[in-house]
């Protein structure tokens, strides 16, 4: 039956847009045309002249024939191209496939093949890798390459590309009349998963959900007018959690890094103002262990994102001791990066630290444009209790939710059984709502029957003094079944044995949760910092046991 308040009462072009993060820029230029959009070692541009460029960029690829739908792949760095990609790929139409830097040719190759690209974007300092990408390809459409120049960059350079980018840019229309997506559904990003068992999968991105968590980061963050945000997090990860259009909302500085090193992000912070920075746990732990000479003339109030890992209390210390400000997010490619925030509360800030540092490790509560977020037993699917002790798994549902993997559709359909994307992330609720990962399903410890909790037993170990990073595996026992088996990475210049790692262990956990095997080394990372627990596993079962 309609309803009285459809009759006569139509969508049109006056009272409906589609929502894009692309409307963001617009405005961005047209309130604030002088203030400072993007700052790269001596090159500075206004939002005018970096909605110009994008402009620029949409009109030269819709020239060369890329339209809606076209795939247009780019291997860059934290550079102004890959932030002026953001919006000149899409205002053509066409879908940004920002290509993880860190991958080998092999990868890279299936998957300028499985997005079907047409255009490849490429940075001097990868253009090895992408030349021999390009030769592995299988199809035999034609693909045009278009090589980057950057000033910063004082690394070898091989053209590999028929243009260059500058020239490429410069020969579009810097008025060029681009539309907003006909259908805010409309693919916006292709984001690829790391594909750690078999190929990676392509994760789609829409128009609605890319705006939609972009403004969700302004309201977790209480992100003012004009933050002046540092580019740790890489953007091609899940486009860098989608702030290349949160800081053009706020018309925000984008301060452009090469490279992430301890003193370069704290050089950047103190000349450019920095206010904001994401990054795994790994960036924050770059600073907080860094000498106490690097870190002078820090100014205060600096805010930080962390996601991954849980942050340690002695992250969260060390944070505090430099004055900045941490919240800790959760996400995955699939939900356009962060979509869950450890929202703080006032009174936590009377509580020592061990306490605070409890609280914040929780992965927390819905951002607040994502429908929900809740821990689910994956059989019946149903809420389980929220007691803080009843597992189950992490599940989302609502608009920062991918459209699905790329020409995968059993993936898709398994990912979106019963209504909720599935994480695979094994959790609790807390009688306050707040979610706690207790492992992924593949990380859990099976010893004897008993589940061990691999994070429970890294939390314990982030408290010795002289650790700076560590993973916890399953190695086989004959006996157990499993037993925990400790990869530990130390601070620069401390040192400690694997009986003095035990004894730590033993001290906070069961004895059945005590690692039965220590390897001090440097963990294997993605380039995102997320530590590669799959590689470890294989290392695991030639581990020496100790006798516990």
């Amino acid at each position: 039956m309609t309803s009285i308040f459809d009759q006569d009462l139509p969508r049109n072009e006056a009272n409906f847009a589609p929502l894009s993060p692309l409307s963001f820029i617009e405005r961005a230029a047209q309130v604030h045309p002088l203030r400072t959009a993007v700052v790269h070692g001596g090159l500075r541009r206004t939002w005018s002249e970096t909605y110009s460029r994008c402009r620029q960029l949409a009109s030269a690829l819709s020239r060369h024939g890329v339209g809606k739908g076209d795939t247009v792949a780019v291997m860059l760095p934290n550079t102004p191209p890959m932030v002026e990609a953001h919006f000149g790929i899409p205002m053509a139409g066409a879908v940004l496939n920002a290509l993880n830097t860190r991958l080998d040719a092999e990868t890279i190759a299936f998957m300028l093949d499985h997005g079907e690209a047409r255009v490849v974007i490429v940075d001097p300092e990868f253009a090895g890798v992408m030349k021999k990408a390009i030769g592995l390809r299988k199809r035999t459409a034609p693909l045009l390459v278009i090589d980057v120049e950057d000033a910063v960059y004082s690394g070898p350079v091989e053209r590999i590309g028929s243009l260059d980018y500058n020239a490429f840019v410069a020969g579009g229309d810097a008025h060029f009349e681009w539309q907003l997506p006909g259908d805010e559904w409309d693919a916006i990003a292709l984001n690829y998963t790391s594909g750690t068992t078999g190929n990676p999968k392509g994760v789609v991105y829409h128009h609605r959900g890319a705006a939609i968590n972009a403004i969700s980061n302004i309201l977790e963050w209480d992100l003012p007018k004009h933050p002046v945000y540092l580019w740790t997090l890489p953007m091609f990860h899940c486009n860098g959690w989608c702030f290349p259009w949160t800081v053009a909302a706020r018309a925000g500085v984008n301060v452009c890094l090469r490279r992430v090193e301890a003193g370069a992000i704290m050089d950047a912070i103190r000349r450019h103002g920095v206010t904001h920075y994401c990054g795994a746990p790994i960036v924050h732990g770059l600073l907080v262990n860094a000498p106490d000479e690097m870190k002078a003339g820090l100014p205060g109030g600096v805010k930080a994102m962390v996601a991954g890992a849980a942050p340690p209390a002695s992250m969260i210390e060390g944070m505090e001791r430099m004055g900045f400000d941490l919240t800790h997010v959760y996400g995955l490619t699939e939900v356009y990066g962060p979509a869950t925030v450890c929202a703080k509360h006032r009174e936590w800030d009377d509580m020592d630290i061990g306490e605070r540092a409890r609280l914040n490790a929780r992965q927390g509560v819905r951002y607040h444009l994502q429908r929900d977020a809740r821990v689910i037993e994956p059989i019946t699917m149903q809420p389980v209790p929220m007691d803080g002790e009843s597992m189950g798994e992490i599940m989302f549902r609502g608009n920062i939710t991918m459209k699905g993997y790329l020409k995968n559709p059993a993936a898709t359909q398994e990912a979106f059984s019963g209504g909720w994307f599935h994480t695979g992330d094994l959790a609790v609720q807390s009688p306050d709502g707040y979610i706690k990962i207790k492992d992924r399903s593949k990380d859990i410890i099976i010893s004897g029957g008993e589940n061990i909790s691999s994070i429970e037993v890294e939390d314990v170990l982030y408290r010795h003094p002289a650790v700076l990073a560590v993973a916890v595996v399953a190695k086989p026992d004959a006996r157990w079944g499993e037993t925990p088996c400790a990869f530990v990475e130390l601070k620069a210049g401390a040192s400690t044995t694997a009986q003095e790692i035990i004894a730590h262990c033993k001290k906070h956990l069961a004895g059945f949760k005590v690692p039965r095997a220590v390897v001090f080394c440097e963990l294997p990372k993605t380039s995102t910092g997320k530590i590669q627990k799959f590689e470890l596993r294989k290392q695991a079962g030639s581990a020496a046991a100790i006798d516990v």
